[in-house]
Formats: C-alpha cells, sequence, structure tokens
C-alpha cells in the first residue's frame, strides 16, 4: 500500500505543503480553521506521521520521557496514566524507564540514547533530582518537589489539602486528629504532614506524634494496631493506608465513623466503594499529567525560565467521618 504523503493530505485539505508541514510541526501560525481541515484531511488518509523524518527537519523527537521509581504505587501509576494521554493528545510518544535502585543519572543517560526531547520525573524519583548531573539539552518538569531554578516544578497543593482535612475532623468535635504518615523524605509525605501540623496549631489543638508508614494498606494495618486507645479521629496520607487502618479498626472491634472518624488522601478509583465510603483529598491526577507535559512541550518548543504550577486540591466528605463520639 502506497503511504500517504503530505502532498496527498495537502491536496485533500486544498492547502499548500507548507501548511501541512506547520500543522505537523505544531506552529502557531495556522488559524484554527484550517487546522482543523487538515487534521480531517489527515484522518481520512490515514495519514501517519514519520518521526525520523520529522527529527531531522525540527532537531525534535516529539518524544518525552517519564522517570518514576516504580509504577507498583496506585499514584504513580495513575500518573504514568495521566501523563500517557496528555503526550498523545500533544502527538508526542512517551519512553518510561524506572530507576530500579540506578542512580537518577542513568535514567537521563538512556533517555538521552533513546533521543528524548524531554522528561517527566515523579513523586519520590524527584529527591534524586536535586543532586543529578542533568544533560543541558534534556528538558526537565519534576511533579511533587518544591520550587528550584533548574527546572520546571508542578505539583498538588498538599499541605492545603491535609490542612482541610484536619480541620473538617476538628470541626465534627474531635479534641485531635492522628495522623498515618507517608514515609520520610517524600516531598509529598513532608507536606501532608506540614499542613496537619498547621492545622492542629492554629486550632490550639494537641499534636500527637504521627505513625509513619510506607504507602501501602499493609503498613496502614500494621500502624492501625498501635493507634492509641483514645484516638477518635485519624487522617492517613494516602487512601491505601487509609484502607489498612480500616482493617485494623474493624478487627479491634471498633466502629468508623462511631468510635474512630477516618480521612484519607487521593480519592483512588475505589476510595467510594470502601466500607464505610472514605472520606479523602481528592488529588487531581489528569490535571497533574496534562500541566506536565503542557509545560513539558511548552519548554520544548520556546525555552525559558523555569516555574512552578500548583494544583488545587479537594476535601471529599463521604461516611468515613462523623462527629466525635460523646
Amino acid at each position: 500500500m502506497k503511504r500517504v504523503s503530505m502532498a496527498d493530505v495537502a491536496a485533500r485539505a486544498g492547502v499548500s505543503g507548507q501548511t501541512v508541514s506547520r500543522v505537523v510541526n505544531g506552529s502557531p501560525r495556522v488559524d484554527p480553521a484550517t487546522r482543523e481541515r487538515v487534521e480531517a484531511a489527515m484522518e481520512d488518509l490515514g495519514y501517519r506521521l514519520h518521526r525520523a523524518a520529522r527529527a531531522l527537519r525540527t532537531g525534535r523527537t516529539q518524544t518525552i520521557g517519564l522517570v518514576a521509581t516504580t509504577l507498583a504505587t496506585v499514584g504513580n501509576s495513575r500518573m504514568l496514566q495521566a501523563v500517557a494521554d496528555a503526550a498523545a493528545s500533544r502527538g508526542y510518544a512517551l519512553v518510561v524507564v524506572t530507576l530500579g535502585g540506578d542512580p537518577i543519572d542513568v535514567a537521563f543517560e538512556r533517555l538521552r540514547d533513546q533521543g528524548v526531547d524531554g522528561a517527566v520525573v515523579l513523586n519520590e524519583a524527584t529527591a534524586s533530582t536535586q543532586g543529578a548531573t542533568v544533560p543541558d539539552d534534556l528538558h526537565l518538569v519534576v511533579v511533587d518537589a518544591p520550587a528550584a531554578d533548574r527546572f520546571d516544578v508542578v505539583q498538588t497543593a498538599h499541605a492545603d489539602g491535609a490542612a482541610a482535612a484536619t480541620r473538617h475532623l476538628l470541626g465534627l468535635g474531635h479534641r485531635t486528629v492522628h495522623l498515618l504518615a507517608g514515609p520520610s523524605g517524600s516531598f509529598s509525605a513532608d507536606e501532608r504532614e506540614r499542613g496537619w501540623r498547621e492545622a492542629l496549631a492554629s486550632a490550639g489543638a494537641d499534636v500527637v506524634e504521627p505513625l509513619r508508614g510506607d504507602w501501602s494498606a499493609a503498613s496502614g494495618h500494621l500502624l492501625g494496631r498501635e493507634l492509641p486507645a483514645d484516638a477518635t479521629a485519624v487522617f492517613a496520607a494516602n487512601d491505601q493506608m487509609a484502607l489498612g487502618l480500616l482493617r485494623a479498626l474493624a478487627e479491634t472491634g471498633r466502629r468508623v465513623p462511631e468510635d474512630v472518624s477516618v480521612v484519607g488522601f487521593d480519592d483512588v478509583m475505589d476510595a467510594a466503594d470502601y466500607r464505610p465510603p472514605l472520606s479523602t483529598v481528592r488529588q487531581d491526577f489528569d490535571a497533574l499529567g496534562a500541566r506536565a507535559v503542557d509545560v513539558l512541550v511548552s519548554r520544548i518548543e520556546a525555552p525559558a525560565a523555569p516555574g512552578l504550577v500548583t494544583i488545587p486540591a479537594e476535601l471529599i466528605v463521604r461516611e468515613s467521618s462523623g462527629p466525635a463520639p460523646r
């Protein structure tokens, strides 16, 4: 079968070959109606972009990378999906690299070997980026890290979300709120702990040192068995640990929310089907992925000084949180 060419697309759309080229390369110098006509012609003819040829013309491969420590966690897997969807919508291919114990510099070199134009670095992998050697020609957007002057950062408002969860529980009459914290050194875990502490301090409530887990439901279950007998409200730093906590409370005969109220963080897909349905802080993974890719593509196409984008987090109240027991 003959390969569909740009000339074929131009003839179908009634435009010049140069206009088709501009559409293919994402040039802003095409009016929306013409772009739509060219894209419709591409779809009708089954035009497939030849990435190698475009790379020779533009110096870009239209490929981005994603770096993560692991894809086994709920947050990382959801971010992978979000980034993949956003990249595809912008016409970019995606290469995924997991660290597997290697320094992040190794991941950067692997991505450069595959000719990527830039990369998104996720969550726990971001700490390694601070002291890493980043190739000058590799644009980076880091998800969930402190603001930096070496790369762009896109983050969730973790502290604000945690504070909202804590205030919600205090507002239900609980004297204080216990915390099942995430792993030390994780930006998102540290920020959620900061929001929790600040909300308690602002309310004049006692701060009980947190029980620290590793994001897994198993660690939430283990920590739930250690929860003090007088605890009536718990903020779990993610929904998986909240799930383990619910199991532990059920095993020890403590009812949720009659005896202990529980709020998580993330709003995973199954959170509304926990027993009871879980109050939680919704993290907008789709928005995080879309903004990370938007910023990265902008930097690839028109380099500029790094910036910071913060995505709000929303408290979702369900049946696992209720009034303090009398």
